[in-house]
């Protein structure tokens, strides 16, 4: 007897063109020259990775670009500090730059902002790739923190400049920038979340509201994959988060459950579809 579930895959779900971008540069290269160096996992999804790698991607972390010569490597879409470019001029490395527009932008605001003696504060996850960069932007003096008790113990300006990784809650964002306000601290604040990443928070909440169980596919290690499971789970008690097919548990179902499967902004469709197969076979 099965369970005949009823499964659909959330259509906003998927990749950000900032992702896409970054792969298909990425399959370009490996069609035409059957490898390509690729600093630091370009996508936060194992399996994506594992895909890619099977097809010539070189995965390089920053000690092995400081031995590597007259090479292509691919800068992911978080982008990257000041110093890589640095380095790849001095080693004649061709930089395939898939750094995405929303994140370069913010790291010229920031350099700006750097450039013109203000302190920056940037609410991002202590050594994310994006935050690295962004923190590059400044020589290292951007304070960096992850939530607002971190601050208790730095000694901030009267007035300082706040940004946010690009992947972060808008929400929390702007809880902070009041809270700061309400310190007594002159704040000027910059809301740099990427649209497409916030846009998706009402999409979801307006998705997971009409299934019964939702199964929330991400790598462990996404940023936004953290904070849309947070989104699911608050509106959809019965919200799982999986990595792939293998952690799926029939237990969590019943029959003729209603299931909705939706992802990061870096979970491949390939990835829900197969999730959505082994669902079906229940």
């Amino acid at each position: 007897m099965g369970y005949n579930l009823q499964v659909n895959i959330d259509k906003s779900s998927g990749f950000c063109f900032g992702v896409v971008y970054a792969i298909e540069m990425a399959e370009d290269i490996l069609d035409n020259e059957g490898y390509l160096y690729c600093l630091g996992d370009i996508v936060h999804n194992d399996e994506e990775v594992e895909r890619l790698t099977n097809r010539g991607l070189k995965i390089i972390d920053h000690e092995v670009l400081k031995n590597l010569r007259d090479e292509k490597v691919l800068i992911r879409a978080h982008g990257e500090a000041p110093s890589t470019y640095q380095l790849a001029l001095e080693n004649n490395l061709t930089l395939i730059d898939a750094s995405c527009p929303v994140v370069l932008k913010l790291q010229n605001r920031i350099k700006n902002s750097h450039d013109d003696d203000e302190q920056v504060l940037i609410f991002g996850k202590h050594g994310h790739a994006e935050v690295i960069g962004l923190q590059g932007q400044t020589d290292g003096k951007a304070i960096v923190f992850q939530d607002l008790a971190e601050l208790d113990n730095v000694e901030l300006p009267a007035k300082f400049t706040l940004y946010s990784q690009t992947t972060k809650s808008t929400d929390k964002f702007y809880h902070i920038k009041d809270e700061l306000l309400s310190r007594g601290y002159e704040v000027k604040a910059n809301d740099t979340i990427c649209r497409q990443v916030s846009n998706r928070y009402e999409e979801l909440e307006d998705f997971v509201g009409h299934y019964d169980k939702i199964v929330f596919v991400s790598g462990k290690k996404s940023s936004n994959g953290k904070v849309l499971y947070d989104v699911c789970k608050k509106h959809n008690d019965n919200s799982y988060f999986i990595s792939n097919v293998e952690e799926l548990d029939q237990a969590w179902f019943n029959e003729n459950d209603k299931v909705g499967i939706c992802g990061a902004t870096s979970t491949p469709m390939w990835l829900m579809e197969k999730v959505k197969a082994a669902l079906e076979k229940y």
